[in-house]
């Protein structure tokens, strides 16, 4: 996970002053490319970047779409995070009242440089009360999910991602890689963060403040999407 990508040998590389660490927290049915298109993006870094997996149980913790991600710690012997990843999903109904969740993003976004949701993932922090006072955005399709949890949040329906002081919300699933890049720009320079671009192929979504799926803003239907795969 902790690869290097530098297609260009380096030139214009910013070098950060420690190495950070960024948590990735899981929860059961989480949507597999919230976390591992942001992650493909932040990995590219390399080693100025450490890349740790979360969960309330350490072990492995099983997708939406079936494959599992081993989660190295657990909320109690989980290492200081400079950063947080928090991703979306079909598990974010029941997530909505995991207190032991809510509590540990509220002790680690006090001490973290940015705390990131994916899709739905806002639905989590705004049920937490981490979103207050700010602007944040959601997965397009439902995003009265996230709207319903708190009225406090100044919640942007046409943003492909929010960035507001330490938060950074996305839209729906493929969202979260534009936001992965606005935020290593933020941290390592814009150079970088568009060399790992084009080093990926990725065709990156700049404009933070349109987002072209809005035409879907609460169109989803929960009774309609597919069961987890067992």
């Amino acid at each position: 996970m902790k690869r290097t990508f530098d297609p260009y040998g380096g030139k214009g590389m910013t070098q950060p002053s420690r190495t950070l660490t960024l948590g990735t927290i899981l929860y059961p049915n989480f949507e597999l490319l919230d976390v591992y298109g942001p992650l493909e993006m932040f990995g590219s870094i390399g080693p100025e970047l450490r890349l740790v997996m979360i969960a309330e149980q350490a072990g492995p913790v099983a997708s939406t779409q079936g494959p599992q991600t081993l989660a190295q710690y657990n909320f109690t012997d989980c290492p200081p995070l400079d950063l947080l990843l928090l991703p979306g999903g079909i598990g974010t109904l029941p997530a909505l009242d995991n207190a032991a969740l809510h509590q540990f993003l509220r002790e680690r976004s006090a001490t973290a440089q940015v705390t990131m949701s994916v899709c739905s993932g806002s639905a989590i922090l705004a049920k937490a009360g981490l979103l207050d006072g700010h602007r944040a955005t959601s997965n397009k399709q439902f995003f009265m999910l996230a709207a319903m949890q708190s009225d406090k949040v100044t919640w942007v329906e046409q943003a492909r991602w929010v960035e507001d002081g330490t938060f950074a919300t996305s839209s729906g699933v493929s969202a979260g890689i534009d936001m992965a890049l606005a935020i290593i720009a933020r941290l390592y320079g814009q150079e970088r963060a568009e060399l790992i671009a084009a080093g990926t192929e990725y065709e990156w979504h700049r404009d933070p403040n349109w987002d072209p799926f809005v035409q879907y803003l609460n169109k989803g239907d929960f009774s309609q999407v597919p069961p987890p795969v067992q």
